[in-house]
């Protein structure tokens, strides 16, 4: 068996350490090594999207890759969408306009919103469609996550 290996890695602005096999999911370190365990786990496979995160300011399915592969990198995980105890407009969007119900997708739900508005600020509702088609909702049908990205996008342009 490999040898841990020290890793380092800025998450959600904060510099983070720890020891991780080669072999181990970012995934797993993340919930299991710094306890952020709104990163959820799915199907293993990339295919879910629950555990989609932020790597150097593009959406990655955590689930897919090695914590050694982040040495270095900046991440944003769910945990890091709100600011100082106030909620990100998405977040308040998804509450507003029921975009969640059993939760499980949410985390990558919001994570893989918030990069798609970031490229495209002013979305259609195909569009909108299209770029959450990677993260599966078994639960609410989409019609309130695609109102809430909706509104969170027409939010975020209009905030000063």
């Amino acid at each position: 068996m490999a040898e841990p290996r020290k890793i380092r890695m800025t998450v959600n602005g904060q510099a983070r350490e720890g020891w991780a096999e080669p072999r181990r999911l970012l995934a797993d370190f993340l919930r299991e090594d710094l306890g952020l365990t709104g990163t959820h786990i799915g199907c293993e496979h990339g295919i879910c999207g629950a555990c989609t995160v932020l790597l150097n300011g593009e959406a990655a399915r955590s689930c897919l890759m090695l914590a050694v592969q982040a040495d270095g990198a900046e991440l944003m995980t769910i945990e890091g969408l709100a600011r100082g105890g106030v909620l990100h407009p998405l977040q308040e969007a998804f509450w507003e306009h029921h975009g969640l119900q059993c939760g499980f997708c949410t985390p990558g739900m919001l994570m893989a919103a918030y990069d798609f508005l970031r490229v495209n600020p002013d979305p259609t509702e195909e569009e909108i469609r299209e770029a959450l088609s990677a993260v599966l909702c078994r639960c609410t049908g989409y019609q309130g996550i695609v109102r809430a990205v909706k509104a969170a996008a027409d939010r975020m342009r209009s905030a000063p």
